[in-house]
């Protein structure tokens, strides 16, 4: 078994090499969906799919991993180690739990350091009906100006605007107009794209292939950017359903927790350091699966302050439509990038290990009730 450190990666390439000699370890079969681009350094890019446990099984727990690019390199850690985790195999297996590990949902971004696709779309914003009218966020149409000026780093007069932004309407105001998605603006932060993407199309191929026979399904989807550093914020992800919702916080959240503080959060309700978004990935399993009782939560890692996060996002955008950057700001904003969405620091890596293997078990406990 690998230390908590080791199965981390520095680089995309490294990470898929991980996982894949993970799973061969474990005479796991991988299927490829190989990626039509190459990587940042050539590589080959692919989503990465091994299952660990019966093709049949009536209950099918999915971890994945890079929904947001540059987010994988979390993921793709907690993955890795799960594969040798010895104990973890053991209960799933016992259980009857057959575990179904996608390896980089977005592996240009991965790759690249991007949060999105090579469409320059937000894969969590792209499940969308795209035959009818796509949800409208004129908030974000009046910012889109501010937020990807002429130059980086923004002028006095830029900053001077967004902060009175944020000083008449609140700093959630601006996350909220920010983040939600918006299908107006190719170049600009969080599109949601107006057709599905490769990744979008893959996903549901993956889910049309390995989940289509079971009656349970789990998903825990990891992220990170949003809440206190190394804090795994336990987000419900599913329909706005009740009976969901109570599944969830039984298995993920009060169930055994003396403090009776509620551990799962919901972007319905308000209490999720998230804000309200639409065309989340979660919506392919309602189309996909239709016999499974779905159950899911993404599992959101801090790492540093919003507001930081939202300017690393800006910077990488500007980078994206300013090629002629030069050498050295293009490496100190991909560096600006990987510090909002990984902390490469040990306690943060172990934080994040124990939270996901914590909420693995109790999937497995949950699916099996």
């Amino acid at each position: 078994m690998i230390g908590v450190v080791q199965a981390f990666s520095s680089s995309y390439a490294q990470a898929r090499v991980k996982f894949l000699e993970a799973a061969a370890a474990r005479s796991l079969s991988v299927e490829s969906f190989n990626h039509p681009l190459a990587g940042r350094d050539g590589e080959t890019l692919a989503m990465d799919v091994a299952l660990d446990g019966k093709p049949d099984a009536q209950e099918l727990l999915i971890v994945s991993s890079a929904c947001h690019g540059v987010e994988g390199y979390c993921g793709s850690g907690v993955q890795v180690f799960a594969l040798h985790d010895d104990e973890w195999r053991s209960k799933a297996h016992a259980a009857g739990v057959a575990v179904l590990y996608i390896h980089a949902l977005n592996p240009h971004g991965f790759s690249w350091q991007r949060r999105v696709t090579h469409e320059n779309v937000d894969l969590n914003r792209n499940f969308q009906d795209f035959s009818q009218p796509l949800p409208a966020n004129a908030a974000y149409s009046e910012l889109h100006p501010l937020l990807l000026p002429a130059q980086w780093p923004p002028d006095a007069d830029n900053v001077a605007a967004v902060t009175a932004f944020v000083a008449t309407h609140g700093e959630k105001a601006l996350q909220n107009a920010v983040t939600r998605g918006q299908h107006t603006h190719p170049d600009g932060l969080f599109y949601g794209g107006i057709a599905p993407t490769w990744s979008n199309t893959t996903v549901r191929s993956v889910l049309r292939r390995y989940a289509a026979r079971c009656s349970k399904l789990a998903w825990i989807d990891l992220h990170t950017g949003l809440g206190p550093r190394g804090l795994g914020e336990r987000i419900f992800a599913c329909r706005d359903d009740q009976a969901a919702y109570a599944r969830a916080q039984a298995w993920w959240g009060n169930a055994g927790n003396p403090s009776g503080e509620t551990r799962v959060t919901s972007i319905y309700d308000g209490s999720s350091a998230s804000a309200f978004l639409t065309g989340m990935m979660w919506q392919s399993v309602y189309e996909e699966c239709p016999q499974a009782e779905y159950t899911a939560i993404a599992m959101e890692y801090g790492t540093q302050p919003v507001n930081d996060v939202i300017t690393a996002l800006r910077a990488d955008h500007w980078l994206h439509l300013h090629p002629q950057a030069s050498t050295r700001q293009y490496a100190q904003i991909k560096q600006q990038v990987m510090d909002a969405f990984y902390c490469d620091a040990d306690d943060w890596k172990g934080m994040i290990v124990s939270q996901a293997r914590q909420a693995m078990f109790q999937a497995v406990a949950g699916l099996c009730n």
